[in-house]
């Protein structure tokens, strides 16, 4: 039985559990139940706090977990990245009262608060950077206001919370993150099933399917507009100067589509959801 961990809490927590049941498996219905057993797909999931998946799964205890890839690579864990599930997108960066400076390396030598202090570590070296960093658990934006700390590193998805704290966010991010699906080392094949739901998932909610009537002479025309992905699907309909069109496309450019195909002269255009996919 395939071992997962998955996020019992945070950001990260409902997006991977709504991906999971996307996926047909079965997910906890109570935020106090840390596991589960899902016979019919035989996976045992493990509810875990974020920052200790990359670990549990780098010493092989678990098979595979989601994380954040900011988590994974501060865990220093061996763990393998199998695939970006793009979700959770959120930034890494230096925060610090807008006087204090307005770029990193205005804060060379400076005292720098992170929860994430071996990432912080790596990511301001490759900078030229060298702060003494204090290692808190949360809450890090208090650290200036407190006098504990010049600036702080944190994870930022709005910046409201640094913001509140008196603190703007100074130069470029860092590092940009969002939820990887990881596996134990040398143990990738292991999650192939896994993967390929996730991966079914992704393309999902990536398309959409376009159904249409199309004039046989406007076919080639069509075709450009919605290509699909080897090429769309035409069929016959009763009037020979017409066929039907079936394609995917992504679901960012619905309505510039739309608006293509009917300038064109496509009829009863329908745009559908998907379900489920494998590519």
């Amino acid at each position: 039985m395939l071992k997962v961990a998955v996020p019992n809490k945070g950001v990260l927590s409902e997006a991977s559990i709504s991906m999971l049941q996307e996926a047909g498996y079965s997910t906890r219905r109570d935020t106090k139940e840390l596991h589960l057993i899902d016979e019919i797909n035989q996976v045992e999931f493990f509810y875990l706090r974020p920052k200790d998946i990359a670990t549990y799964v780098g010493k092989g205890t678990l098979d595979a977990g989601i994380t954040g890839l900011d988590l994974m690579l501060d865990s220093d864990s061996e763990a393998e990245i199998v695939e970006d599930l793009e979700f959770g997108a959120s930034t890494l960066s230096l925060a610090a009262p807008a006087e204090s400076g307005r770029s990193i390396s205005d804060f060379n030598g400076k005292r720098i608060a992170t929860a994430y202090s071996n990432l912080t570590k790596d990511l301001l070296a490759k900078q030229g950077v060298s702060a003494e960093l204090i290692k808190l658990d949360g809450a890090v934006e208090n650290a200036v206001i407190l006098g504990v700390a010049d600036a702080v590193v944190d994870v930022v998805s709005t910046g409201n919370t640094l913001r509140r704290a008196g603190l703007e966010i100074i130069g470029e991010p860092l590092m940009r993150s969002t939820a990887q699906l990881i596996s134990s080392p040398g143990k990738k094949d292991l999650a192939s099933g896994l993967l390929r739901r996730l991966q079914g998932v992704l393309v999902a909610r990536k398309y959409v399917i376009f159904d249409f009537d199309c004039p046989v002479e406007l076919l080639d025309q069509a075709s450009q507009i919605t290509p699909g992905f080897e090429s769309p699907t035409v069929s016959p309909l009763q009037d020979k100067n017409w066929v039907a069109v079936r394609a995917l496309v992504l679901a960012s450019q619905t309505n510039q589509k739309l608006d293509e195909l009917q300038n064109l002269g496509a009829k009863a255009i329908l745009v559908s959801e998907i379900h489920a996919a494998r590519i």
